[in-house]
């Protein structure tokens, strides 16, 4: 019988040298819905995000994925397993054409029907990256990049989405477009873990949220609570 929890974190401490980075956090992401951690710059949550697909090492705790402790595995061992991280700043690759970032991202899949089949369903996420499926993504806006970043993320076919701020320096229009994106996969069977500044957002969306303070969950709760909390609201709504 599968876990009702997708990912388990428990006790997690990270350090980048002396500094201690993640302070014994707790996370639960219930399959099928999206979490999202929110908090300031520094809070450590792209640390969390990074620790978690193997590109961060932790000093102690563990990281449980479908009952499977990954804990330190190497971030192509994550990958296999079925966590795809769209990461900070996108780092989409700037010499490939956008059909061949998207490849990049469906590599490891032999399923060559069902590759085509998720290759339109990601065109019909983000319509716009299939009229610029022969340009090189370096010549994409950065809204698009963001949209080919989630989309090569997506061709892995994860079962577990993790995104580090999807939403950074974009449009507010586009901002929306995000939000809509990370629902409709979420509601197609993908369960999302979110990394937000864009507290309001992010919580709007959520099923449940994390908030972290230098590297301590300082208050969590359901995504509609969290945003009528008083303190959130003046720490991070600008309420």
């Amino acid at each position: 019988m599968q876990n009702e929890n997708i990912l388990e974190i428990k006790d997690l401490h990270v350090y980048y040298g002396s500094i201690h980075a993640v302070k014994g956090i707790n996370v639960i992401v219930p399959r099928g819905k999206i979490i999202t951690l929110i908090g300031a710059n520094g809070a450590g949550k792209t640390t969390t995000l990074s620790c978690i697909a193997g590109l961060v090492k932790s000093k102690r705790g563990e990281i449980i994925f479908n009952g499977n402790d990954i804990t330190n595995k190497p971030s192509h061992i994550v990958n296999l397993a079925g966590i795809a991280l769209v990461p900070e700043g996108r780092r989409i690759f700037p010499n490939l054409t956008v059909y061949e970032n998207l490849m990049m991202g469906a590599y490891k899949r032999k399923d060559k029907e069902k590759i085509k089949q998720d290759l339109e369903w990601v065109f019909s996420l983000f319509p716009r990256l299939k009229e610029r499926i022969s340009q090189l993504g370096g010549t994409l806006s950065g809204g698009e990049q963001q949209m080919l970043a989630i989309s090569r993320a997506l061709m892995s076919k994860p079962q577990l989405i993790m995104m580090d701020e999807p939403s950074l320096g974009l449009a507010p229009v586009l901002v929306d477009e995000v939000f809509d994106v990370i629902k409709k996969i979420n509601s197609e069977g993908t369960t999302v873990l979110l990394v937000e500044q864009n507290a309001v957002g992010a919580l709007s969306i959520s099923d449940f949220g994390y908030v972290l303070e230098t590297g301590r969950i300082v208050l969590e709760g359901p995504g509609e609570e969290l945003l009528k909390n008083e303190e959130v609201k003046k720490a991070y709504l600008g309420i």
